[in-house]
């Protein structure tokens, strides 16, 4: 007689959501992870809670808000006088938000029955996992089932070796303990642009140095061109076509050198993040026997609905293919635990919504009009700023525009794409449509309230028919 029904190996947005929705469901259910919190306690959440989304969002938040008291407090009349950050009380406000989630997790996971394992998980074979920590002898679980949800962890590069003193990777960013008075970035992803934003904003001179010939090579071209429009005139200085080839310590820093196309370059900086992207923790996550396979970017192998070749053995999240997403692995995990549980689930990865978190921020799903082109699919654009939307004016957001694809002949929603203030929530009603297969005449008619932004997504479904109320239709 197994253990569990379950056991999972993970505990990020992936692993505890498919250990909650498998207790849900029935199953008796484990769940393993390694993660120490800055208390010296095991926390739950992964690196998403810990050192990723959260956090990020919150230092996110506390800078912009500082950054609108400085520069555009007077525009509103509001006189504040002198104003300074204290990186230690930001710093204590993020750690208190992670805290609290990741209690508040261990707290469901009581309520549910889960029983947690703080350790590093190994799969052994099908249906055996072996739990290692340092101060206690290892541990034999046996499962029905098992769920691989090891996540991922930064990519570090050859020769630039993360100290967290003067080389940082993302998890060290968050900690800075001061300003930096100049700040240097490998890559302008999205870990690398929403540092950046975080540091330049609380005062540092912030040089990104991105090997790719273009900003966000995933993005929609013209989403992306007006991204680093407005990310220039921040201040941000991104440098496109730059592929750093060494950095030495200095005494203030470190000298960062690269290659400008064929010119040799260099600059110096007091610290240095390296943001040059993630890939899947599974190193001594597989035993040599167990039968489970990994692709040439370690990622475990899986067929379309998370399982391996070894049955009873699923993987989900940043450990196998996809786009490297908190709410990726979340959806995969509820799917999993339902295909264990009652042998059918669904999820669509074609209209998983990505979303980076600058100002203005960034939000798209689905086909890019370069994609649709080179398909050779028909369709029509439907464009709308926010410089026209009423809400966007009185809210002093009036930064991006909205931009829905639509099929030709069929009017079915293929992609939307967006640029401004809240559009991480307003690409949401966009993969809703999607979702039920909608068109943009369907968009079109959904009343919307007044004054919003989302009026602006209502406005650019009424352009994708040449109708626009609230601009020029051309």
């Amino acid at each position: 007689m197994s253990d569990f029904d379950v056991v999972v190996i993970g505990a990020g947005p992936g692993g505890y959501v498919a250990a909650i929705r498998c207790a849900q469901l029935g199953l008796k259910t484990a769940c393993i992870d390694r993660w120490v919190g800055k208390n010296g306690k095991p926390a739950v959440g992964g690196t998403c809670l810990n050192v990723g989304c959260i956090p990020s969002k919150a230092l996110l938040n506390s800078s912009e808000r500082y950054e609108e008291m400085r520069l555009h407090a007077a525009d509103h009349g509001i006189n504040s006088g002198d104003v300074s950050i204290d990186v230690e009380k930001m710093l204590d406000r993020k750690d208190k938000i992670v805290l609290e989630l990741t209690d508040g997790i261990s707290a469901l996971f009581k309520s549910n029955k889960i029983v947690f394992y703080a350790g590093h998980g190994c799969l052994v074979e099908a249906g055996t996992v072996r739990v290692s920590s340092e101060d206690q002898d290892d541990q034999t679980l046996t499962a029905k089932h098992v769920i691989l949800a090891s996540g991922s962890q930064p990519v570090q590069l050859p020769g630039m070796a993360v100290d967290n003193k003067t080389i940082f990777d993302s998890s060290g960013a968050l900690e800075f303990p001061t300003v930096p008075k100049t700040l240097g970035i490998i890559g302008a992803g999205v870990i690398g642009l929403e540092l950046g934003s975080v540091w330049r904003r609380l005062g540092a001179e912030v040089v990104i140095l991105e090997a790719a010939q273009s900003l966000l090579g995933s993005a929609d071209s013209m989403i992306a061109r007006e991204a680093k429009k407005q990310f220039s005139r921040q201040g941000l200085d991104i440098r496109l076509g730059c592929k750093v080839t060494q950095v030495d310590n200095t005494e203030n820093g470190c000298s960062v050198h690269y290659l400008d196309g064929e010119n040799n370059e260099s600059i110096g900086v007091e610290r240095l993040i390296v943001a040059v992207g993630r890939r899947p923790v599974t190193d001594g996550l597989l035993d040599s026997n167990c039968g489970v396979a990994l692709d040439d970017n370690g990622a475990v192998l899986v067929d379309a609905d998370c399982a391996t070749a070894i049955p009873g053995v699923w993987a989900i999240g940043d450990a196998v293919r996809g786009p490297m997403l908190a709410h990726k692995a979340s959806e995969e995990g509820i799917a999993v635990a339902e295909r264990i549980a009652v042998g059918s689930s669904h999820i669509d990865h074609a209209i998983i919504p990505w979303v980076i978190y600058t100002h203005p921020e960034i939000a798209w799903v689905g086909a890019t009009e370069e994609e649709l082109k080179a398909q050779e699919i028909p369709y029509t654009v439907g464009l709308f700023p926010f410089a026209a939307s009423g809400r966007a004016k009185a809210v002093d957001a009036t930064d991006g525009f909205i931009k829905i694809l639509a099929g030709r002949d069929s009017d079915q929603i293929l992609g939307a794409h967006m640029i401004g203030s809240q559009v991480s929530e307003l690409i949401n009603e966009a993969v809703l449509a999607m979702s039920m297969e909608a068109s943009a005449e369907d968009l079109a008619r959904t009343v919307h309230a007044h004054p919003t932004l989302a009026e602006a997504v209502h406005e650019a479904a009424l352009a994708a028919h040449g109708r626009a109320i609230h601009k020029v239709n051309r």
